[in-house]
């Protein structure tokens, strides 16, 4: 795998060393997964917090940080003969770290210990919320603190200075996402290469994946690619396309470094959008210009997804689906029945950045909390922008009849809805259009090569 500089390691280490002032910082790595049985195992992925501080993409590790003694120790071993014989020769373990300046290397045996003498020395260890149970069990061994009690004893003091750190992308961090997003430009181009009658939605997202291999890395997460787009995370089945509909394909690629792009089309099946899509396709597209349109440095994100609602709202109301006042329909969560998300989330190292971390540290603040209220709550990303930030947005308009016939029986929003016009639309889909945005000092900018967003540039472009 390749990596960034000694000093950009290092600097990463030394400002969070600052920010936390004294104790220990614990960073452990994942370990091999097994699928079925013991050696056959999934892909390995590495922690991202122990990429972004240690830089080293192999399983086994644990990174620690002695911030009051000044040492950086990484725990772990080197690869027996007998593993180099079915694997092939790597770079030995104190060879990898010295990449990211990394110099003390002691094998994983020596950790145990090496915690019990902090411990009793009174330093404070400092650890991140395990997402695998591997990693709970072994936190719970090495601190002695039962495996019930993990999750409470995390540290919000090392949250929110990784936080603080990983939000704000430097120009190198950049390079690498727009690779990422390039490639899965190339992966969406594939998906409407590929899309005809009778092809299954899971040869197209096989070939998907083929892409994001060859482009160095791997896919950021499974492909959503689905002609039942009102279903908003629809994994693949083998269901053959057929004309008349429309394909959504949300894809992102992961690169050699593990930064991520993240990119939703949707195009119709016989290359040519009905009028009824295309009046939909339009109004999803107008909302996703307004929120464009409007990011800047200070400005909520909850604002700017409420501001993409009305714009859905209002398009909805031109054609006969919904009515009233656009301001007052999303004010009462009337939208929510065809647009029950959010508009867009961090992005970086984790397709959803840092989300493992906690979505109320990552997207939101003290000051504001992430609400609890139906479609609202699936907003991952509330609090203002930043220059810096990196993160999605992807407005969708769904017609989901089952979410449909529920509320229609309860007589739910009905002074903001047609329902006698939404039987017309059940067997519709749905229709999200997505693309990666950075802050910068004065707006935003889209990220990436130039790649169609209308319905118009998207006609054209699969008629080639």
């Amino acid at each position: 795998m390749p990596v960034f500089s000694q000093e950009t390691y290092t600097k990463r280490r030394n400002k969070l060393q600052t920010d936390i002032g004294s104790g220990i910082i614990l960073l452990p790595g994942n370990d091999d997964s097994s699928m079925n049985y013991k050696d056959n195992i999934y892909p390995f992925r590495q922690d991202s917090c122990f990429l972004y501080f240690a830089g080293i993409d192999r399983p086994g590790l644990t990174f620690v940080i002695d911030i009051d003694n000044n040492r950086e120790i990484l725990f772990g071993d080197e690869y027996t003969i007998e593993e180099i014989m079915w694997m092939g020769p790597a770079d030995s373990l104190a060879s990898q770290a010295a990449k990211a300046g990394i110099t003390e290397v002691r094998p994983a045996a020596a950790l145990p210990d090496f915690l019990l003498r902090c411990r009793n020395s009174g330093q404070p260890v400092h650890f991140l919320p395990p997402y695998l149970a591997g990693i709970t069990v072994k936190l719970s061994a090495w601190l002695d603190i039962p495996v019930a009690l993990i999750p409470q004893s995390v540290s919000v003091t090392l949250i929110k200075a990784i936080v603080r750190q990983r939000e704000v992308k430097t120009d190198e961090e950049l390079r690498e996402i727009e690779a990422a997003v390039n490639t899965t430009i190339d992966m969406q181009l594939k998906a409407m290469e590929l899309a005809a009658a009778g092809v299954t939605e899971t040869e197209i997202a096989g070939g998907l994946q083929a892409v994001a291999i060859a482009g160095g890395g791997n896919i950021s997460f499974p492909v959503i690619l689905t002609v039942n787009g009102q279903f908003l995370h629809n994994h693949p089945h083998h269901t053959p396309l057929q004309n008349g509909q429309l394909v959504l394909c949300d894809c992102g690629a992961e690169n050699a470094m593990h930064y991520a792009g993240d990119l939703t089309r949707t195009h119709p099946v016989n290359k040519k959008f009905s009028t009824v899509q295309k009046e939909i396709y339009d109004i999803v597209h107008n909302a996703y210009q307004a929120a464009a349109d409007a990011i800047r440095p200070g400005i909520r994100y909850k604002d700017v997804h409420l501001l993409a609602c009305e714009k859905l709202v209002q398009g909805l109301t031109e054609i006969g689906i919904m009515k009233g006042n656009a301001a007052e329909a999303v004010n009462a969560g009337a939208h929510t029945l065809f647009f029950p998300c959010g508009l867009g989330h961090m992005m970086g190292l984790d397709i959803h950045d840092m989300e493992n971390l906690g979505e109320e540290y990552v997207g939101y603040t003290d000051s504001l909390k992430k609400s609890t209220e139906f479609g609202l709550k699936s907003l991952r990303l509330g609090r203002e922008l930043e220059e810096g930030f990196v993160f999605t947005i992807e407005p969708g308009i769904y017609f989901n009849p089952l979410l449909t016939a529920a509320w229609q029986s309860e007589g739910k929003h009905e002074q903001f809805i047609n329902y006698g016009k939404l039987a017309a639309y059940n067997d519709f889909g749905g229709v999200r259009v997505e693309d990666n945005f950075l802050i910068t000092a004065n707006g935003g900018r889209k990220l990436g090569r130039p790649f169609a967003t209308t319905a118009t540039d998207i006609e054209n472009l699969i008629a080639l």
